[in-house]
């Protein structure tokens, strides 16, 4: 994710996502039994599903949306050539077809993907869905005032670089043939094996040239989904969806389309939405929130209560919250020095700064611990959870700082349990045992993340975070270890600033790969590779505790978004 902190939150909200953000995602053992709550545990159509959040759901445009897997609410109202698999855990790591017969047909160097729409596709209007309308919907995308999608596509596509969108060039985009009305071809300019996880994103969205409002279009998008808008009050505070009787389940495997209406509130202090559907009275007896977790106090008092317990959903989202090394800056150009602070960190006080065992899983690796990531498991530094001090001390002295070292930690001031200053400290306290001082430098959220993501103020030492645009190495290892992903003049997330040319090379091969089970294996022996060289220390990967109202039935959780799916949900 090109914003980790900002698309986390929107992928939260969104979902996920990136909101916000490694391990077998599914209702916890204790939980649930994936189907939810209730005396019929058999999910029925009809009623009004309530949605709880904190964030609201702005821009709702498919080409503004920045999500993982086409979002949570998004997904209601807008499909894609792909989406993502509608399973609790690992096979909800799944890309499977939407709009399209199939995932895409590569031509032999994965440079040109063909796609051929299933028959009987229509918008809320009843008029059919076109590829010519997939065509605009991508290419209104580039149009400067719709921006904030995922940027794959200008990098991608032949000749897209500087195209500004078809308000201001009307010839579109070459690189994007239409054929016929069923078939979509794409031009690529190098291979990319994972384009099928691409195509999930909202920018997939068909869009009716005809129905075009520009700016405005995000008021009333064109349903090609189970719902369409009828309201969306201040941007996105408020949305009610209610059903397109034009979308059809049997072009649609993958929505259920249970509840009657949805109703998205937003703008609501957490600890209020916790407390309602903890209550589950009236209306939030069938509610939801995919945007707010349970935090170290809540779950506390939620496990106490069996019934309260068993209306907790739990998931993981692919994402890991790291120290970041700027090798540029002394004393960390000195590997040494890195590899002590990897073996001084202390991961169960981390853990439990970041609210506990159930709330954070330790992490020795880069990538997720998930099988579609690649997870490869490896620990380069092994110094057990609390950390080995004595071998942090005698690489020190290897070093050239038998007597110690002061250091400055950067770190975010908010409350996220992830850069904030409980983790600073941790990390604080465990390298004093070290022998090294560290100072703790806190920042406000803005000022941090301008920080950390410039090349010209990058500090030395800091706390960092990413999430997973789709459940692959790829959007995980590339943007931070490809030396051509290195930005000097905006904002870049290379933190180690390495420019490796196997690194490079290998990430190109992988790319190739259109069997994406032997691409995951070379991504895990790529963050092993990468790990030796001790340019990132991992922490932990979040865990995801929400609660959900009682009358909530078909509770599906996936590796994906590790948030209960409301395309699955039913209220009766």
């Amino acid at each position: 994710m090109r914003q980790p902190s900002v698309i986390a939150r929107r992928v939260a909200a969104a979902s996920v996502s990136l909101v916000v953000a490694a391990g077998a995602a599914a209702c916890g053992p204790e939980d649930n039994d994936a189907k939810g709550a209730g005396g019929d545990s058999t999910p029925h159509k009809g009623g009004t599903l309530t949605v709880l959040n904190s964030n609201p759901q702005e821009d709702f445009d498919p080409a503004r949306l920045y999500t993982s897997g086409g979002g949570n609410v998004p997904s209601l109202v807008f499909r894609t050539l792909t989406t993502r698999n509608r399973e609790n855990g690992e096979a909800g790591a799944k890309v499977v077809p939407d709009l399209a017969t199939d995932t895409g047909r590569p031509n032999k160097d994965a440079t040109v993907w063909t796609y051929t729409l299933k028959e009987g596709l229509k918008y809320e209007d009843g008029s059919p869905i076109t590829t010519a309308d997939i065509k605009y919907g991508i290419e209104r995308s580039f149009a400067p005032e719709l921006s904030g999608g995922a940027p794959y596509l200008r990098d991608w596509l032949v000749g897209a670089a500087d195209y500004q969108g078809p308000y201001k060039d009307k010839k579109g985009l070459s690189a994007i043939e239409t054929p016929d009305a069923r078939t979509i071809v794409f031009h690529l300019n190098k291979p990319e094996g994972e384009f099928p996880y691409l195509a999930t994103q909202t920018q997939f969205t068909p869009v009716p040239k005809a129905k075009d409002t520009g700016t405005k279009y995000e008021q009333h998008p064109v349903s090609s989904g189970p719902y369409k808008v009828v309201t969306n009050e201040n941007d996105g505070e408020r949305l009610v969806l209610e059903r397109n009787t034009h979308w059809s389940a049997s072009t649609d495997a993958e929505r259920k389309g249970y509840p009657d209406k949805i109703d998205v509130r937003s703008g609501l202090d957490s600890s209020v939405i916790n407390q309602r559907l903890s209550a589950s009275q009236g209306t939030d007896s069938a509610a939801v929130t995919t945007d707010t977790n349970l935090g170290p106090a809540e779950l506390a008092k939620v496990s106490g209560d069996k019934e309260l317990a068993a209306r907790v959903g739990t998931g993981h989202f692919g994402y890991t919250n790291y120290i970041a090394f700027n090798p540029k800056i002394k004393p960390f150009d000195n590997a040494k020095v890195r590899q002590a602070i990897s073996y001084a960190i202390d991961r169960s006080s981390v853990v439990n700064a970041a609210g506990g065992s159930a709330l954070a899983e330790p992490a020795t690796t880069f990538l997720p611990n998930q099988k579609s990531f690649g997870y490869t498991e490896y620990d380069h530094f092994p110094a057990g959870d609390a950390g080995d001090a004595a071998k942090a001390k005698e690489l020190l002295k290897e070093a050239g700082y038998a007597k110690g070292l002061t250091v400055t930690l950067t770190h975010s001031n908010a409350k996220d349990f992830e850069t904030s200053p409980e983790i600073a400290t941790a990390i604080q306290d465990a390298l004093k045992k070290a022998g090294i001082t560290v100072k703790l430098q806190g920042l406000e959220e803005n000022d941090y993340s301008d920080k950390i993501h410039s090349v010209k103020t990058e500090p030395g030492f800091f706390l960092a975070h990413w999430g997973a645009d789709w459940p692959s190495g790829g959007p995980f290892l590339a943007p931070i270890f490809d030396g051509r992903q290195i930005v000097k003049d905006g904002a870049n997330f290379n933190t180690g600033l390495l420019d490796d040319k196997s690194v490079n090379t290998e990430i190109d091969a992988i790319n190739k790969l259109t069997d994406l089970d032997a691409a995951a294996k070379r991504w895990g022996a790529l963050d092993k590779k990468i790990g030796e060289q001790a340019l990132t220390v991992p922490l932990f990967h979040p865990v995801y505790k929400r609660l959900y109202g009682k009358n909530i039935k078909n509770v599906v959780i996936s590796d994906w978004t590790g948030v209960l799916d409301i395309s699955q949900v039913a209220v009766k």
